[in-house]
This record gives structure tokens, C-alpha cells and sequence, in this order.
């Protein structure tokens, strides 16, 4: 998207719970110019979790993860530990998202919480802030969510 405008739509496939998400966005983003990325979330198809730092260093541009509650990392990691024998290398993916801000990105809203690599705090609510036109959600998390349930076969 540039502003509001939605210039296309990409579509991948990744594993229920496997570790391909990163894989798989970095197929979809060749020869596209893109400043940054904002994402709904640190994992993706369950426990699919992205690899923030892998994309901030390969893509040269910053990564938000968005979340419009606040990420419980204790359930998290309480969830990871009883069903993944590879709890610690997913675990270690969203430790290294860093520290969980909130901002109000919207007047009369709740806050959102993200996460950023690759930028500063700042710069990251300046972004959220811009580009949540029509609600507290960024839109184009918010364009991706209605495109993303309009295709999911669990409806």
C-alpha cells in the first residue's frame, strides 16, 4: 500500500505451526520497493512465528509487529513449552522482537502494543499513527485481515 491505496495483493501459503512464514514473506516481497513492514502479529497459521531480525536484515527496511491487545508473554511461552519440542528456537524468534510499546493511535480508542526492529520507537508510532486511517488498526493490517478471511477456508 502507498497511504491508503492498495497498489496489489500478494498471496502465500505457510505451515499450521511450522517455521516457514519468513521463507515465505521474503518470496513475496521480490523486486518490490517497500519501506517497511508492518505485521499483524508475531506468528502467523498458530505458532508459525517470524523471524523479525531475518527480515529487518534481508528486506534493509524496518519491521513492525502490530498486536491490538497486549501480547502475554508468560502464556506465550507457557503454550510454546507444552507443545513444541523446538519451543526454545520460537521462543528465541520473539525474544528478539524486543520490548512491547503502546500508543494511542487514534483519539477515543484503546492503545495498540507493537514491537520494532530495525527503527525507533518513534518513528514505529509515527507509522502506526499515519496509517490508521479508518480505525486503530494500521490499514493495511487491516486490508490484509478482510482479504485474509475473505480467502480462509474456515468461514
Amino acid at each position: 500500500m502507498i497511504g491508503d491505496i492498495i497498489q496489489g495483493v500478494k498471496l502465500g501459503s505457510i505451515t499450521v505451526d511450522g517455521l516457514d512464514s519468513t521463507d515465505v514473506l521474503l518470496s513475496l516481497v521480490v523486486n518490490i520497493r517497500i519501506d517497511a513492514v508492518i505485521l499483524g502479529g508475531a506468528s502467523f497459521a498458530g505458532f508459525n512465528v517470524i523471524d523479525a531480525q531475518k527480515l529487518n536484515r534481508e528486506l534493509d527496511v524496518p519491521i513492525i509487529v502490530y498486536s491490538g491487545t497486549e501480547p502475554n508473554s508468560n502464556s506465550v511461552l507457557a503454550a510454546l513449552k507444552v507443545n513444541f519440542s523446538d519451543w526454545e528456537e520460537r521462543w528465541t524468534l520473539i525474544e528478539h522482537l524486543g520490548k512491547i510499546y503502546s500508543a494511542v493511535t487514534k483519539a477515543g480508542y484503546p492503545p495498540i502494543y507493537y514491537e520494532i526492529v530495525g527503527e525507533s520507537p518513534s518513528w514505529a508510532e509515527e507509522i502506526l499513527s499515519t496509517s490508521a486511517t479508518l480505525t486503530r488498526i494500521p490499514e493495511p493490517v487491516r486490508v490484509a485481515g478482510l482479504i485474509a478471511r475473505g480467502l480462509s477456508r474456515s468461514v
